[in-house]
């Protein structure tokens, strides 16, 4: 990596500005930087299918190389990897029904075998209520409450309004508050 350690303290504007005059360093630190929030979403995006979420991960970085002289403010580089991401996935999923269960990768937090079936339980409830989603509800929620994304934001990533967007994660809200009802 050129530059040294020098390089990973920059700001997220100047390695942008440096990844685009094609230092391959800087945009190295911007991938490392995230990748793995971008591969999250895609994942949780894609109904957990880690093959499908690394590769459009993968695209979207591709992406991100070959289109970095288009993006006009370097400070919005991440924004513009998540509406990228995001526009990819809603892609996959408008060709495609979910078919793929999520891996079953919850971590046990407690020793009490009763209390992490139910979490277990509950996480796949969870997982199965949000591939039931519609994909702008499921991409909507999962910006706001995992990616913790304001409304403007996610706005802007979707192609809409911020109240179109608080009405798709008022429904999202509500039909996952009713599907988690048993583990309240």
């Amino acid at each position: 990596m050129t530059g040294g350690p020098a390089l990973i303290e920059l700001d997220e504007a100047t390695l942008v500005a440096r990844a685009r005059d094609r230092d391959p360093g800087s945009f190295e630190l911007l991938v490392r930087r995230y990748q793995r929030r971008i591969y999250t979403l895609c994942l949780r995006m894609l109904d957990g299918a880690s093959g499908e979420a690394e590769d459009l991960t993968q695209e979207t970085f591709v992406t991100a190389w070959r289109r970095l002289p288009e993006i006009q403010n370097d400070a919005a580089f991440g924004g513009w990897l998540y509406r990228t991401a995001t526009n990819k996935c809603l892609t996959v999923l408008q060709r495609r029904r979910p078919t793929v269960d999520l891996d079953d990768q919850h971590p046990a937090t407690d020793d009490d075998p009763a209390r992490t079936a139910g979490t277990t339980a509950a996480m796949d409830a969870l997982s199965q209520a949000l591939r039931q989603l519609p994909p702008q509800q499921r991409a909507c929620w999962l910006l706001r409450e995992v990616h913790g994304r304001s409304y403007q934001e996610i706005a802007d990533l979707v192609g809409t309004t911020p109240t179109a967007v608080r009405g798709r994660i008022a429904r999202a809200r509500a039909e996952l508050a009713e599907v988690m009802k048993p583990w309240r």
